[in-house]
């Protein structure tokens, strides 16, 4: 079976070709351009320019395998949101990327509700997720169409269905975690019409038929991007975790059949739902970590994010120089919208190798924070953390990782750990796999980390770049 596997992101659309007997037959992969408003509050993307991506990476990816597909899969960017017209799918406004931070006053009208929304959703009430942004979405822009998470649009246009996965639901905000179907009260919350949200399908399910890549293939396999690397890397189990470094670093890790409400500070989420069976994950967000990079090439102060590690090769550490990586704000465990970006302890010996080094900490230590609060979940300390995205190429950042986290850190061998988690998600909808198991296939890691420091060195560290965070959200 050959399988075009589609990841729509924030920065790139990438397409795979994978063959269920002989691995990835292409890859190709399509940037697209999320705006920055010029006060920080905002981050748009084009929709036409997300649907143009998506058939060009695939395209590409096909013509370079040299096959027809005999289904296509999707993975999409979870939170991010947009207006349409159901009735021939045209875009009514830009889209609203997760990283849009404009629905905070609308979550801060919320606030007395936020512990009954959260016990019903399993989220806490953040501009991150979709609903706060559909809200603003209706109050300053449009009332016309419908509004949901890409995914829902991007089928559309493929298929004419009108759905989204489960995993994708339970990022909503809307989502009742419980039964898994649209809560009324949540909606109500958010002055949603549940009447107007999508079909709510299994992550392995055939949703449609499309024509977009030539003959009529089914599409199945459809996740949130994250849920679907998780899948790929083999967390099948409750405690294993992993963290995806892309435009944010995310972690996640399964806690199995039962859904779990995080005491430090989580989210709790649908993994995956596989016919009758629902599996549950808790997660952690950093917003800004391949962002964070991009960030530092704009202001002139990096050549390019890949050559991070050549830029803090000429410090051994970072000279007391900490980095706060809230450029748009602070996810999980802190959950604090209106916290910037901050760096502390320069002194005129800091240069550009320490601030490079110090950003590198930065990221690391706010996933180690993560870490932290899913071992405090769970009860027990992570075993390793598997890795995966673009900046699993730096050396520095994971060996960091695996010093602030206290357990090795397990390098996934393929950048594409999204698209290859829907494909197996594909395999298991049309019947060419059987089982998570054999649908997500075993894998030997490219690199494995293991700390260098004992525990107390990384407890000194990651409580010093906690002050440096507390006084970074003082300020905001």
């Amino acid at each position: 079976m050959n399988i075009l596997a589609l990841d729509q992101g924030t920065s790139a659309t990438k397409a795979l070709v994978v063959s269920s007997g002989r691995g990835v037959l292409a890859e190709a992969e399509v940037p697209v351009h999320p705006a920055a408003l010029p006060d920080g509050s905002g981050v748009e993307q084009d929709a036409e320019e997300l649907w143009s991506s998506l058939l060009a990476a695939g395209g590409a990816a096909l013509a370079r395998a040299g096959v027809r597909p005999d289904v296509v899969a999707l993975a999409n960017q979870g939170e991010t949101v947009l207006a349409w017209e159901r009735a021939n799918g045209r875009p009514l406004a830009p889209a609203l990327s997760w990283q849009d931070r404009r629905a905070a006053p609308w979550c801060a009208r919320l606030a007395d509700r936020s512990a009954r929304l959260t016990a019903i959703t399993g989220l806490p009430v953040d501009p991150y997720f979709a609903a706060p942004k559909m809200a603003w979405l209706r109050e300053h822009v449009t009332r016309a169409g419908v509004v949901t998470t890409t995914d829902t649009w991007l089928v559309h246009r493929l298929t004419g269905a009108y759905v989204t996965d489960a995993a994708t639901a339970s990022r909503t905000l809307l989502l009742d975690l419980e039964d898994g179907t649209w809560s009324a009260e949540a909606c109500a919350a958010f002055d949603v019409d549940p009447a107007t949200l999508p079909r709510i399908v299994d992550c392995a399910e055939a949703v449609g038929m499309t024509t977009a890549f030539g003959d009529a293939v089914p599409v199945a396999g459809l996740a949130v991007d994250q849920q679907a690397a998780l899948f790929a890397e083999g967390c099948l189990r409750p405690g294993a975790a992993k963290c995806t470094y892309g435009t944010g670093a995310f972690l996640m890790a399964t806690v199995g059949a039962r859904a779990r409400r995080s005491r430090a500070g989580l989210s709790s989420c649908v993994a995956w739902r596989l016919g009758d069976v629902t599996t549950y994950c808790l997660d952690g967000q950093v917003y800004t970590a391949g962002a964070a990079l991009e960030w530092l090439r704009a202001v002139g102060m990096l050549a390019a994010a890949a050559t991070l590690d050549a830029a803090a090769a000429g410090a051994s550490d970072a000279g007391g120089a900490l980095f706060v990586p809230a450029l748009a704000g602070l996810g999980a465990p802190f959950w604090r919208a209106d916290a910037r970006g901050a760096f502390v302890g320069l002194s005129l010996g800091t240069g550009r190798a320490e601030l490079a080094r110090a950003v590198v900490d930065g990221i690391a230590a706010q996933v180690a924070w993560v870490a932290r609060a899913v071992e405090t979940d769970l009860g027990v300390a992570l075993a390793h953390l598997r890795a995966d995205g673009g900046l699993t190429r730096s050396s520095t950042l994971m060996q960091v990782q695996a010093d602030l986290v206290q357990a090795p850190v397990e390098v996934y061998p393929s950048p594409h750990a999204t698209a290859i988690g829907v494909a197996a998600f594909a395999r298991l909808a049309l019947g060419d796999a059987h089982s998570p198991e054999e649908a997500s296939g075993g894998w030997s890691p490219a690199a494995v980390y293991e700390p260098r420091i004992g525990a107390g060195e990384a407890e000194e560290r990651l409580a010093h770049w906690r002050r440096a965070a507390d006084a970074a959200m003082a300020l905001a």
